[in-house]
């Protein structure tokens, strides 16, 4: 508010442009020109007291439709004008001249200006050029006339007169009765709208507090110079010395302002009230709730939110995550449904409610023999397998929190990798969760997108504990060797925190953005094979290998599980169809050759679906008996009535004598072996394929190691009329290739003392050997076939046929020397399945007997080689060619 100060005779002069200070309003301008600059650090910025200042309108001289000429002269101006430079005519009632050196331009000045007081003054970083801006804060104080206009240095002073007032004067004009009317009536215009302006913007009282403090003149000026005004406007308030003309202006000017925000308020609610559809519909609905909650009837229409939030309360969440939820709830109030969002944030909501933070499923007493009870019936064999799971149930049941180990399944399809980990699960008493890993080449399936991304979801592991709903089950990662890696990342880098007991207490899913604790939960891993498995992952498992089922060991998991199940998933029982283990044994040993059982559970389906159509086909329809307990029921009455067919099995309480089956059939359906042909076909396999393949020279048993458990496999070489070339086939590995090279090599080496050249001649001149591995279609590589190239070599050269009942596995060196290789077990357990009756293996591969059941060991004779003539000696029938023919 202005306040009356004595004024000099003299002011310095700030020109303002487009913009005019009135008496009581307060501005802030930005003085950046070399003149503005230089009138504030003469006039205010080096004076202890905060100085006096004026203020002259000043009008653009492009803007004129006359103009004089004159020198130049540029001004910097303030507010939203600074930094630009006008062209303004100089002159009160006359036009005065500035000199100037190129061309020359007038000002044109206003009469009339503000006194200003400054309130704040600051100033801003020097820039590279030199330049120096300052802001000011101005304050109005009283009106004045120009009198004369002067130039000092770079800006210009004046000479006034003050427009204000006496008290003398100023009392009789207040006695003045048309000035007291347009006092009230100002008054009584600007009341009315600093009340539409409470109401529409909130503001306080203050304002009221204005008009009975302040007086009528300088209360017209204030209220005034809040309003958006055009120049002209503003000259005219500024020019108005008379305070009746000045409370005439303001009256009008204020009704002016006030009758525009009420147009502009019938306009915006005009607006509201074409509400679209939708928008129309939720308002409804709103109010149909108020109605509703009114007459008590809403109990079939609650509220979601509300709902949600209760939801989220009962969830148990930790107190940081609480209050992350509760900030995303906050903000799905203020959404309406149509939003885009709110969707995506309810959701995200409903899952932080649905995951189970604290909830755990209670562990039974820990039974160890129970548990050893309950893996015998559904496994058989798998001695070593069980034995280490009762060592990690055990101590489970000593120390409760223990961080095991994170047991790995590794062995060939069918061999009961995930019905092992399932039984872990039933042992604990805890749920279970199956996660497959099966071809994840995306990060994201187990750490989760983030919200960012359109159709964002939880990783695997999240939503797997959503849908078990508990914190401790045993959850299985199924597959874990056949995750892959691209650009969208490498799942099983993200498994290394899942599987470290000490990160994963904070494990952090992208899409859930808050730590989750899975250290509860018990992992177990599947995989077919160990090699794949990327080695800092794999070290964070113990690995348990599970090798293929013997045949003795396929028999009685035939007897005990598979024809159960398969009979009561067909329908059908003992009474209609039986399996003799004899026919059980054919099946193994003819129509499979696989390290698990799923091709003998496949095949014993195929004899049950025969046994369903036959006995579906005498399918006999039996009337209930005569005498037969009637039940009371009409409905019964009515269905099985006398002579009516009877739908189900009926047993009538007290009456133990009339037991009724649908179906009857002369007598079960006993499979034998022309059965066995009529369903399965022709047998697969059988004892001789191992000898007719190796009827002619040439030709090797080798055993290989694949993912799905041991194999036997024929290698054949043949000699051919050439220059001397060695040709491969077979989709044979980098690998395999070079161990032909080094067996080819060893042979020719060894050509002499073998007996299969003479001296210093060459074993390939003139011919090449071909070397081929069966069958073609299937890829193969790996480090265990050198015995046996070099045994079909030898024999190709010496024309001696290979035992047919032997075969071999292992690598050599250079220099004959026999190395060990791997999945012994799994290699011995093949040949037995082919019926090989002796087996040569590496010498260093003895310890690896062990694992071996000893029923296998039983029916083979197992030959240690340390070099490769070892080999050859036991490979040939009477020996190896060389040492019979050098009496060796």
């Amino acid at each position: 508010m202005a306040e009356s100060v004595e004024l000099p005779s003299r002011l310095a002069i700030l020109p303002f442009r487009n913009k005019v200070l009135l008496p009581g309003a307060i501005i802030r301008i930005r003085c950046t020109s070399p003149n503005s600059v230089k009138l504030v650090e003469q006039e205010l910025w080096q004076r202890e007291e905060k100085g006096l200042i004026g203020i002259l309108p000043v009008r653009d001289a492009a803007a004129e439709e006359t103009a004089s000429v004159g020198p130049m002269l540029s001004h910097g101006v303030g507010n939203d004008s600074a930094d630009r430079s006008s062209k303004i005519q100089v002159g009160n009632s006359d036009n005065l001249k500035l000199d100037g050196k190129n061309q020359q331009e007038v000002i044109r000045w206003h009469n009339r200006g503000v006194a200003a007081r400054a309130l704040h003054l600051s100033r801003g970083v020097e820039k590279p050029s030199g330049r120096v801006t300052y802001i000011v804060v101005l304050e109005g104080l009283c009106r004045f006339s120009v009198l004369e206009l002067s130039k000092r240095g770079m800006y210009h002073t004046a000479r006034i007169s003050s427009l204000e007032m006496t008290k003398a004067e100023m009392e009789q004009v207040e006695q003045d009765p048309d000035f007291i009317s347009l006092s009230r009536q100002f008054k009584a215009t600007a009341l009315e709208l600093i009340s539409v302006l409470e109401q529409k913007q909130k503001t306080s009282g203050r304002t009221k507090v204005l008009l009975e403090t302040v007086p009528v003149h300088k209360l017209a000026d204030i209220f005034v110079a809040s309003f958006e005004m055009n120049f002209e406007e503003q000259l005219s308030m500024l020019d108005s010395v008379d305070l009746k003309v000045r409370l005439s202006k303001a009256t009008e000017l204020v009704d002016r302002h006030l009758q525009s925000i009420r147009v502009a308020e019938k306009i915006s609610q005009k607006v509201e009230g074409q509400l679209s559809k939708s928008q129309k519909e939720f308002l409804l609905r709103q109010q149909m709730r108020a109605i509703k909650e009114e007459l008590g009837d809403n109990d079939d229409d609650e509220d979601d939110v509300a709902a949600l939030e209760r939801k989220m309360q009962s969830a148990g969440m930790p107190s940081n995550i609480w209050k992350h939820a509760q900030r995303e709830l906050r903000r799905l109030k203020k959404m309406q449904p149509q939003q885009p969002g709110y969707n995506s944030s309810r959701v995200y909501l409903e899952l932080l409610a649905d995951l189970p933070w604290q909830k755990a499923s209670e562990e039974n007493d820990l039974d160890l023999k129970a548990a050893k009870e309950r893996l015998d019936s559904d496994h058989y064999g798998l001695i070593k397998v069980k034995q280490r799971i009762i060592e990690y149930l055990a101590v489970r049941k000593l120390k409760p929190d223990a961080r095991g180990p994170v047991l790995c399944f590794v062995g060939p399809p069918g061999v009961g990798k995930t019905s092992l980990a399932s039984s872990i699960a039933a042992a604990l008493g805890r749920k279970f969760v199956r996660i497959s890993l099966g071809g994840v080449k995306d990060e994201a399936d187990i750490r989760g997108h983030r919200r960012t991304y359109i159709g964002s979801m939880p990783g695997r592991l999240i939503d797997g504990l959503k849908r078990v709903g508990v914190c401790n089950p045993v959850m299985l990662l199924d597959e874990i060797d056949k995750t892959g890696s691209d650009v969208r990342g490498d799942p099983a880098s993200a498994l290394l925190e899942v599987l470290d007991p000490e990160q994963n207490k904070t494990f952090n899913d992208h899409y859930l953005n808050v730590p989750f604790d899975l250290s509860k939960v018990i992992f177990v891993a599947t995989a077919n094979r160990a090699a794949p498995i990327p080695p800092p992952l794999l070290d964070r498992m113990e690995v348990i290998e599970l090798p293929g089922y013997t045949p003795e060991e396929k028999l009685r998991i035939a007897m005990r599980h598979l024809i159960p199940r398969v009979l009561d998933q067909h329908g059908l029982s003992s009474e209609f169809l039986q399996i003799p283990e004899d026919m059980v044994k054919l099946v193994i040993q003819r129509y499979t050759r696989e390290a698990g059982v799923r091709n003998l559970e496949r095949n014993l389906a195929a004899l049950a679906r025969a046994a369903a159509v036959r006995v579906a086909e005498q399918e006999q329809a039996v009337p209930l008996s005569k005498d037969m307990h009637r039940l009371a029921s009409p409905l019964l009455e009515n269905r099985l009535a006398d002579g009516a067919e009877v739908e189900m099995e009926v047993i009538p309480m007290n009456d133990n004598n009339h037991e009724l089956s649908p179906f009857r059939v002369a007598s079960p359906l006993v499979v034998d072996e022309a059965m066995l042909e009529k369903v399965l076909g022709p047998p697969r396999f059988d004892d001789k394929e191992a000898a007719e393949r190796v009827a002619n020279p040439g030709i090797s048993v080798g055993l290989v190691w694949t993912t799905f458990g041991g194999e036997v496999q024929f290698v054949e070489a043949t000699a051919m009329v050439g220059k001397g070339e060695l040709h491969l086939t077979g989709q044979l590995g980098d690998v395999i290739k070079e161990s032909a090279q080094i067996a080819l090599t060893w042979v020719r080496a060894r050509a002499t003392d073998l007996k299969l050249a003479a001296q210093e001649i060459n074993l390939l001149e003139g011919r090449d050997i071909h070397i081929h591995f069966p069958a073609g279609a299937v890829p193969k590589d790996g480090p265990s076939a050198g015995v046996t190239l070099v045994t079909a070599l030898v024999s190709l050269f010496s024309q001696r046929k290979v035992r047919a009942d032997t075969a071999m596995t292992g690598e050599m060196t250079l220099r004959g020397l026999v190395l060990p290789v791997g999945g012994i077990k799994d290699k011995i357990l093949a040949a037995h399945r082919y019926g090989i009756r002796r087996v040569i293996l590496p010498e260093r591969n003895l310890k690896d007997l062990v694992e071996v059941p000893a029923a296998v060991l039983g029916t083979l004779e197992i030959l240690l080689a340390k070099r490769m003539e070892d080999v050859l000696e036991q490979a040939f029938e009477g020996g190896c060619p060389w040492r019979q023919q050098a009496k060796l």
